[in-house]
């Protein structure tokens, strides 16, 4: 499996002609704020002084997590399988949040354990009936875990537009998440797990214990790719592939949740230049995400205290991507309106 390369989006040419178009709009200087850093990043992927948001469209990976048996989570299993069929039902947060926004949803079984047969709307690209249980053996080969990253590459190779959001499903991947946070960061375990689908505080401690025993267990996995298939999900390697296809097309990233943002963690580490293309949607309510955010650099847009997965904060966080490249585009300059640029008003 070859790993895209991802070039970096630095161009100190064309990002002060970005500062200039930014700075001489009617404003005062970095009034605008992030906006204007969301605008001249997007302009730097894009490599252009006049950016547009096309097409943009989420992919929801679902997938099953054999640690489940652990007793890591709040929910059962089944409960990954039903909330697939709601997102085909258009029933679920992400159904609305992305209907509202004009947004392409696409839904994909990338290891659920039930069997969909064909069904309109659901892309199967399942890799297996989930992955095996890490506290015990690695939850995948390293052909398994290649050919799920493959399969997303594929996909977001296949997408119009130029910015592509990730959202996943599954219970126990958070668990998944934390451990990969702990394996990749050097985090301590408690710092990275938390109440996942509403844990009491027995509960998180447990949850705690049982990756500190398999991080224990699997003292070996250190590379990037051996961490992601020891302690991954298959819809966690698949958001990593179609990241790297993605930034490798030059699209925007958008960046949901601390499952989407562990997927990033291991793109990141085969990829570094990845993360010029991210856009940080917000920092999640789930323990970890924030000291996540700050090993990758980033400064999210928004802070909702969401902690529901399936893209949502992707969604949400659409209309500032609109609305960055909307003022670099549209709002007048000084010259143009014949406003004097030391104008208090």
């Amino acid at each position: 499996m070859p790993i895209p390369h991802i070039p970096s989006t630095a161009n100190t040419a064309l990002a002060a002609e970005l500062d200039h178009a930014i700075n001489h709009k009617t404003k005062p200087l970095g009034s605008l704020g992030l906006l204007e850093t969301l605008a001249r990043q997007i302009g730097l992927i894009q490599q252009n002084t006049q950016p547009v948001i096309t097409e943009p469209a989420i992919i929801v990976f679902a997938a099953d997590h054999g640690v489940v048996a652990e007793g890591i989570s709040a929910y059962p299993q089944d409960v990954t399988w039903q909330m697939v069929e709601n997102f085909l039902g258009n029933g679920a947060a992400i159904n609305v949040f992305a209907r509202q926004n004009n947004c392409a949803l696409h839904i994909v079984d990338a290891g659920v354990k039930h069997d969909f047969g064909p069904r309109d709307g659901l892309l199967d690209r399942k890799q297996g009936p989930g992955t095996r249980n890490f506290a015990l053996e690695p939850a995948m080969t390293q052909q398994e875990c290649a050919s799920a990253m493959q399969a997303g590459m594929d996909l977001a190779d296949t997408l119009p537009g130029n910015v592509l959001g990730f959202g996943e499903m599954g219970i126990g991947n958070t668990t998944a998440a934390a451990a990969l946070m702990h394996k990749l960061t050097g985090t301590p375990v408690a710092q990275c797990v938390g109440a996942g689908t509403g844990l009491s505080a027995d509960g998180v401690l447990h949850k705690q214990r049982v990756i500190e025993a398999a991080a224990s267990k699997h003292v070996q996995a250190i590379e990037p790719l051996d961490v992601l298939a020891t302690f991954g999900g298959f819809e966690i390697a698949m958001v990593a592939g179609a990241m790297l296809k993605a930034a490798e097309r030059r699209m925007v990233l958008l960046i949901d949740g601390f499952i989407v943002s562990s997927a990033l963690l291991v793109a990141a580490r085969l990829q570094p230049a990845i993360l010029d293309y991210c856009v940080y949607a917000h920092c999640s309510d789930e323990n970890g995400h924030r000291e996540l955010l700050a090993s990758l650099g980033a400064r999210p847009l928004l802070q909702l205290d969401l902690r529901l997965g399936e893209g949502t904060g992707s969604a949400l966080a659409l209309p500032l991507l609109h609305a960055a490249v909307n003022f670099l585009q549209q709002m007048a300059t000084f010259g143009s309106a014949q406003v004097s640029e030391k104008s208090d008003s």
